[in-house]
């Protein structure tokens, strides 16, 4: 998914950031960030300025800011269907810190911090007794990144128990409560944009039994070991297409082991594109293309990416 940025008005980042770092004080603000770190393809460049949000009142605080000054922002999150430019992201990215990483259970609701990973949650859940949200183990994101795109997997998503979402705007400053009937989940998609940091979700599940939820996270990671592979990904690159499989389309054209510098088409499991240590996120978008070239020419079908692509002056999946 590509999305716009707005332009960055102040021309020294570095005033910024000691402006950023005096307006925050329970946050930490650095100049020049190296954002290819904060992602699971683990390449990219930096980030002009990278915030680690440390409260709520800071967060609000930093909306403020970037609504007056009209930067161009980038919510990382977990970093885990996230591309950035080998030139890196000319604005303020942003992390939520371990303040918004809390769970508090009230069964049968679940309420979690925007920064809280999915897995944790899902474990949480399972020994609580609580069904519904197993298949989350799988999912290697933020809880908050995962209402963004409607995560899901296993034959469920977060619009099948979300109840609302906490979110704030950098672009206006201001902040809502939504419901899922507010946010247009579909698959891999919402009507959130760019700007909404979402600091605090909550979800409903459904009574169960403890050993049955755990016996199916087990099943969960072992259908995970047995099927994805490990390494610097960020998960499936393509959605399904309606009816078919990505996978299966860029496997019978022929793309599994294709390389394009220091990135490799899985062998494991085609829909996964592999970045090697040390290596260049240019590659990988160019992978990318050539994946989604090859597949159309072979089947007819345009294959439309899942990965949030930060810093490229042409995204792969970009209308013309």
């Amino acid at each position: 998914m590509t999305e716009p940025h707005p332009p960055a008005t102040a021309g020294d980042w570095s005033v910024a950031a000691r402006h950023l770092a005096s307006a925050l004080p329970e946050s930490r603000v650095t100049g020049g960030a190296p954002l290819g770190a904060l992602s699971t393809y683990r390449v990219g460049g930096a980030a002009a300025v990278l915030v680690e949000v440390g409260s709520l009142n800071d967060l609000r605080r930093l909306a403020q800011a970037v609504a007056q000054e009209g930067w161009g922002v980038l919510v990382v999150g977990l970093g885990s269907n996230l591309l950035v430019a080998d030139a890196g992201f000319d604005g303020v990215a942003l992390r939520l810190g371990a303040a918004f990483a809390v769970t508090r259970i009230d069964a049968p609701a679940v309420t979690a911090g925007g920064a809280t990973p999915l897995p944790v949650v899902a474990r949480q859940c399972a020994a609580a007794a609580l069904g519904g949200f197993g298949w989350a183990v799988g999912v290697p994101g933020s809880v908050g990144g995962a209402v963004r795109m409607n995560a899901g997997g296993h034959g469920s998503d977060m619009s099948e128990v979300l109840e609302r979402a906490e979110i704030v705007d950098l672009a206006t400053g201001g902040e809502w409560r939504a419901g899922p009937q507010d946010l247009a989940l579909g698959y891999r998609r919402s009507a959130l944009t760019f700007s909404h940091v979402v600091a605090e979700v909550e979800i409903r599940l459904q009574p169960s039994r403890r050993d049955r939820e755990e016996q199916l996270i087990r099943e969960v990671v072992a259908w995970r070991r047995r099927h994805q592979p490990g390494g610097a990904n960020a998960g499936s690159v393509f959605m399904n297409p309606p009816g078919d499989s990505a996978g299966r389309l860029v496997d019978a054209a022929g793309c599994k082991g294709l390389r394009i510098g220091s990135a490799c088409v899985s062998t494991l499991h085609a829909n996964f594109i592999q970045a090697d240590t040390g290596g260049s996120a240019d590659d990988v978008m160019s992978l990318m293309a050539e994946v989604a070239r090859r597949v159309e020419a072979h089947s007819g079908v345009r294959l439309q990416p899942e990965t949030h692509f930060v810093g490229f002056e042409k995204p792969f999946g970009s209308q013309s």
